[in-house]
This record gives C-alpha cells, structure tokens and sequence, in this order.
C-alpha cells in the first residue's frame, strides 16, 4: 500500500510540475534514444556485411586476375606468366586438401541489344560450380549447369537490371539477345542483389544486376577478350569444407600459384571470411563508441534528476519534518523521493524508446543506412535508465531522510 502511494505521488507531482518534470527527463530521453537508434544502426550494418559476404561464401578463398597496366602485363608475359588459367583452377582443386568445389570465370564489358533497346553490361563466363557456392538464386527459369558447359551452347542468364532494362514489358525466358555478333538465348533471370555496393577485398565495386552470365566454355569459344594480354580467365573461387584453416589454404594456394606463374605475382588472394572478421572487429569499436556516447547522455540526464531531486527536497523540508513527526521513518521518506526518481526515470526511459524505435524507423526510410531494432537493445537501454535513476536519486533521497524533524518543521 505505501509503494501505491508513493507511485501515485510520484506521478501527481510530475502532472503539477510538467515544464520541470519534462526538462529533468530530457537527459534520461535523448540518452535512451541514442542508444536504440545507435544500435539498431550497428546491427543494421551488420547484417548487411554478413549478407554481402554470404554471397562472397565464408568458406570461399577467391584467386584474382591483378588490375595492371599494359606496360605490367607485357613484362610478366616475358616472364613466361599466362595469367590464371583453367590449369591453375584444376591443380588447386587436385593438391590443396579441403577443397569441396571450385569455379573458374572470366569477363569482359560489351553492350547488349535486344529489338531497338541495348544496355552495358559484365559478361561473365562461368563453371557449373558457380551457383552452388555462391549465393545466388534464380527468379525466373534455371542457371548455368554441367549440360550447357559441356555441349557449349548459346545460352544466358540475365541480371536482374539487364532484364528490367531489355524486357520491360515482356516475358524474358526464351527470347534471344545480341551479344557482340553472338545470339544468345535468355534461360533464367537472377534475383536482384545488392552486392558490391564498395570495393571488398580486391574485389572492385560492381552492379551485379547489371551482369550476364554464359556457360565459360562457350564464353572462351565466342568472345574475345577486351586486351589480348590478359589471362584465360579472371577469377578462380575455391570452395573449402570449413572456415577454420582458410588462411593456411590461402598459403599453399599462393604456393602453387607462384610456382606456376614462375614467381609472378600477377594474382590477388581474398578470403572473405577474414574480411567479415576484420570488419566485425572494426564494427565492435565503433559501436562501443557510439555506446559510451548514449551512456554520457545518460548520465547527464542522471545527474539532472539529482539535481531537480535536491531542489525538491529543499522545497519540501517542513513537509519532511512534518511526516517525520506524526510518525514517518526514515525508510518511508527514503523510498518516497527514490520512488519519485524511479517514476521520473521510467517514463522518461518509455518517451525515449518510443523516440528511439522512431528514430531507427525514419532514418531506414529517408536514407540509404539499414537498422534493426532488437529488443536486446530497448531492454539494456530501458534498464539503463532505471539504473541511473535509482543511483542518482539515492543521494536526495538520503539527505531528505537524515533531515531532524524539529529542523525540518522551523525551515523557511
């Protein structure tokens, strides 16, 4: 019954003193929405990486042709370097232990037309392997598979933006698209990705709905490369049964490479695994940061319900005096100015969330930032603020009880 009374107090003084009572839980608002809005950003983007390199494969180790100049090429070809070949991508399959599949691909950049309409885009010749160690999913019609790489047949499949472009207002499985002087016929389209958004690793930045992909050995059969000085192809994923020992993989794949390319380095490894760790390391120091930032607003506001607390105490020292003397204890009096600093605490920790989850919501729709609210999150920031209010109303709550009745009821 005296808890009930003293909540119910509580809240009668903060409807009589709204302006005040507002102003003392402003800290203990913006305090507790910066901590929802700042984390559900984090683990926004933490989604979104662990997404990105899903679709890289964390059990993936990915070999890549080195960006050089003509001048560069021409001097590791003297040097007797091919480049990457489909022999690099079957002795790596064939000596490094672990290894569960590999893909070869390789690239070049033309215009494709269809009827009066023509968009750029990324050819890239692949393996069967390809769709099954990445994550790539088709909406529409079927992939790549060993049947269209080993007859070599004339077939494609559309990103999901060269198929939006080309066919706007038809059906795409089946037609036929012009690729350089080459028809191809349309069996599947991709569904959208939002990959590569930023340069990964040594892997440039690039609009994967922008691309195209055809089985490699028709590829390597119909289209010329762009430079005649780059290699066979320009990737070679390798796929291995675990994360745990990528990094020694990657080692003894560098090996080989080297000795095949006669100590020519003319290749990038990257493992994404290893970019995701490094990026989760980097991500946990920026949201402790982001962290102890909200934490300050909180104990600002902390620090501004001990003073309103002070001040209430000083206002209300002959009605202290006067409960002490019909027979209130100091444990009564206590408990009624921390009830009064919880009560604050509280609903000022209920607006804040109510702002936070407001907050995260309308910088997911007005920007290109993703967050994610998860209720972790509102709980660590609720109970924070409860915390600070019972810690930075204790002090006034203790003076008020300490104060002598016979001062209390003289004070002026």
């Amino acid at each position: 019954m005296q808890f009930g009374e003293n909540v119910r107090l509580s809240f009668r003084g903060l409807i009589d003193h709204k302006f005040r009572s507002f102003l003392t839980m402003l800290g203990i608002i913006f305090g507790v929405a910066s901590v929802i809005t700042m984390l559900s950003i984090g683990e926004g983007a933490k989604r979104e990486a662990i997404a990105k390199y899903q679709d890289l494969g964390v059990n993936n180790i990915i070999i890549r042709e080195k960006k050089m100049s003509n001048e560069e090429l021409e001097e590791v070809r003297a040097k007797f370097s091919r480049g990457l070949t489909l022999e690099d991508a079957a002795v790596i399959a064939e000596i490094v232990p672990g290894v569960t599949n590999s893909a070869s691909q390789a690239e070049i950049s033309t215009e494709v037309k269809y009827t009066d309409k023509s968009v750029k885009s990324t050819i890239i010749g692949i393996t069967p392997g390809f769709i099954e160690m990445l994550n790539f999913k088709t909406e529409k019609g079927t992939f790549i598979n060993a049947d269209h790489y080993n007859k070599s047949l004339k077939v494609c499949v559309l990103g999901s933006g060269v198929a939006s472009t080309l066919f706007r207002n038809e059906h795409p499985l089946g037609k036929m698209i012009k690729i350089e002087d080459q028809w191809m016929e349309v069996i599947g389209v991709l569904q959208s990705k939002t990959l590569f958004t930023e340069t990964v690793g040594e892997l440039a930045a690039r609009d994967l709905n922008t691309d195209i992909y055809v089985p490699l050995s028709t590829f390597l059969g119909r289209f010329s490369p762009e430079n005649p000085l780059t290699s066979e192809i320009q990737q070679i994923t390798v796929q291995m049964e675990s994360s745990n020992k990528l990094v020694e993989s990657s080692k003894l794949i560098d090996a080989i490479l080297q000795r095949h390319h006669f100590n020519n380095t003319d290749y990038n490894i990257v493992i994404p695994y290893e970019l995701l760790r490094q990026e989760e390391k980097e991500r946990q120091i920026y949201n402790f940061l982001l962290g102890a930032i909200a934490a300050i607003s909180l104990l600002v506001g902390g620090i501004g319900i001990m003073n309103i607390m002070l001040a209430t105490v000083m206002e209300r020292t002959r009605e202290i005096g006067i409960r002490r003397a019909v027979g209130a204890k100091k444990a009564d009096i206590m408990s009624q100015f921390v009830t009064e600093a919880v009560v604050i605490s509280i609903t000022g920790g209920l607006i804040g969330i109510i702002l936070g989850v407001s907050l995260s919501l309308t910088v997911s729709l007005f920007t290109d930032i993703n967050t994610f609210i998860k209720p972790y999150a509102v709980f660590i920031a609720f109970g924070f603020s409860v915390i600070v209010g019972i810690s930075f109303g204790y002090l006034p709550a203790k003076n008020a009880a300490n104060l002598k009745p016979i001062d209390s009821i003289r004070y002026e």
